[in-house]
């Protein structure tokens, strides 16, 4: 909220309509620090690859633990005996990703991560509510502040967001969730 009065107090809001994707850096160079606009542009780029391999680190293991259960093929649990980690699922995700971010557009991309990110922290804010009340004596190495609070808190901002996204993400995303 401070950088949003920030930046509406160096460029006028109606700017910003221009400058959408990139908000932050279009101030600085508004403002003529150009080379703080690259830093900021970097870090963004830095930012998103970042986040993209920590998603397909856990998703391999996810699949990983689902093979192992018996939900997925067996493939997805086969461990290279060099690294010690699941790489033909680390190639299969990594693949699936790289073709997925060549022929479907950022904004399409950044879509479909939110819906599935805000869907999952809804779920888990109500899973805390749940099991607060359904296993009350259940050891909690991690306890979330405020409850009731916060989860409530959490699953209405969730929600909202949520709403507010375009209906062909939920369409995409209904997809998704029936292939899976």
């Amino acid at each position: 909220v401070a950088v949003s009065a920030i930046m509406t107090g160096v460029v006028p809001f109606e700017t910003f309509a221009k400058y959408i994707d990139h908000p932050i850096s279009a101030v600085l160079s508004y403002s003529g620090q150009n080379w703080m606009a690259g830093i900021i542009d970097l870090g963004a780029i830095l930012g998103m690859t970042t986040v993209m391999l920590v998603c397909l680190y856990g998703q391999t293991r996810i699949s990983f633990s689902m093979s192992r259960d018996g939900l997925l093929p067996h493939v997805f649990s086969d461990i290279s005996a060099k690294t010690g980690a699941p790489l033909k699922s680390t190639v299969l995700f990594g693949s699936i990703a790289a073709i997925m971010g060549g022929f479907i557009p950022l904004a399409d991309l950044a879509e479909l991560v939110n819906i599935g990110t805000l869907t999952a922290f809804t779920l888990v804010s109500f899973s805390i509510l749940r099991l607060r009340k359904t296993q009350p004596d259940l050891r909690r190495p991690f306890k979330t502040p405020w409850v009731p609070f916060v989860p409530i808190m959490s699953i209405i901002c969730c929600v909202f967001l949520l709403i507010n996204l375009k209906p062909v993400t939920w369409i995409r995303f209904v997809v998704w969730l029936a292939i899976g």
